[in-house]
């Protein structure tokens, strides 16, 4: 199993490669992980120069609040996040409309790593 700083890391690579799987989303989404591996990432979108980073220095438009071993589900394609944030596991601030792209942008990265 990953951790969620290895997930992060090959999320960046992957941005660097090939940001089309992002296309068309400028959005700054911030993870407040609690958990096994508490800490706080970002993920800033915005076309090629789109990146991930640990802590909070940009503003974000979307916060997701999850135990760090849910994120990794998610990221990994074993939990869904609408069923997530429906069971109360994923909280999100601000626009819900982001959230909703971010389960697509999840997919495809993990189309890239299957």
């Amino acid at each position: 199993m990953s951790n969620v700083k290895q997930v992060f890391r090959e999320i960046d690579v992957a941005l660097g490669e090939d940001s089309t799987y992002a296309e068309g989303v400028e959005a700054v989404y911030q993870f407040n992980l609690n958990g096994e591996e508490p800490g706080v990432f970002q993920l800033i979108l915005n076309g090629e120069d789109s990146y991930t980073t640990e802590g909070d220095g940009v503003e974000a438009d979307c916060i997701l609040n999850m135990a760090s071993e849910d994120f990794i589900k998610m990221a990994e394609g074993e939990l869904n996040g609408t069923q997530a944030f429906m069971s109360g596991r994923l909280k999100i601030k601000g626009n819900m409309g982001l959230a909703l792209k971010l389960q697509s942008i999840l997919a495809a990265y993990n189309k890239k790593n299957a």
